[in-house]
């Protein structure tokens, strides 16, 4: 039985696919490929991932467990809540990300890492975008150091529809998350680490149409993402605190995962 672990924050805890069967109420990327991935094939899946958490966290909080777990397929991805931090030092924090992969890599796992998104279209977190270009560049320089496997965030252009974004503009939907599985299923089957690709498995998204809104429409739907989205996520930045402080991890201990699961 091979066994498949994730690792990481929101963005491998699955927040913006909601589902409320689940634990923490969310599905996601990861769940949806162990979801092919235990029901083709010989695996189990956890994850430890939980929402908010920053590298050093990570590294405190999930790597010594996720060792003791000994995954054939570790996939890792943190950064993005330290990037939103201008003061952040992402060539120390990165450091600790390779000390990451380099002791999966020396107990025999293979490690998927990530990219970050291309935040070029977004009003919002535009600004980060440098600063995701400079994490970029280091996660290829540790792929390249320790034999990772790249899902490239990055390069996939056909992330920048806003159709596949959750309301808080900061996470993937369903149909994002689905894409995203997808994606990783191709890159796991180009790198042998699964004996098929299985990407078809995971149904294509069908996006809806594009809203076409007046002026106020526009307006109302800005201000009410301000005070249901942005205002809370200032808070927590001003108080030191996380979504995900009172979560624990999804699935911290392996099972067999199917779309029926909770």
């Amino acid at each position: 039985m091979k066994k498949f672990l994730a690792l990481g924050d929101s963005f491998t805890e699955g927040v913006g696919d909601v589902d409320l069967g689940r634990p923490n109420q969310v599905r996601g990327w990861a769940d949806r490929v162990a979801e092919v991935l235990c029901t083709q094939g010989d695996w189990e899946y956890a994850n430890l991932a939980v929402r908010g958490k920053k590298i050093g966290q990570v590294i405190n909080q999930q790597l010594d467990q996720g060792l003791s777990m000994k995954p054939d397929l570790v996939s890792i991805y943190a950064g993005g809540n330290d990037i939103l931090r201008p003061t952040a030092d992402l060539d120390a924090l990165m450091r600790g990300y390779e000390g990451i992969v380099r002791r999966f890599n020396e107990a025999g796992s293979t490690v998927l890492l990530f990219t970050g998104f291309d935040t070029v279209e977004s009003p919002l977190f535009s600004k980060t975008r440098p600063r995701t270009a400079i994490y970029n560049e280091k996660v290829r320089e540790i792929a390249d150091a320790h034999g990772a496997i790249i899902a490239d965030y990055w390069r996939w252009r056909e992330f920048s529809d806003v159709r596949y974004w959750a309301v808080d503009r900061l996470h993937m939907n369903e149909l994002g998350h689905g894409l995203m599985a997808s994606k990783v299923l191709e890159v796991l089957a180009e790198h042998q680490v699964t004996d098929d690709d299985w990407s078809q498995l995971i149904q294509a998204p069908v996006l809806p149409e594009l809203a076409v809104n007046s002026r106020g429409e526009k307006l109302k739907a800005e201000l009410g993402w301000a005070r249901e989205h942005l205002a809370p996520w200032i808070k927590r930045r001003l108080t030191g605190t996380s979504s995900g402080d009172t979560l624990s991890a999804k699935y911290p201990q392996y099972l067999q995962l199917s779309a029926a699961t909770n």
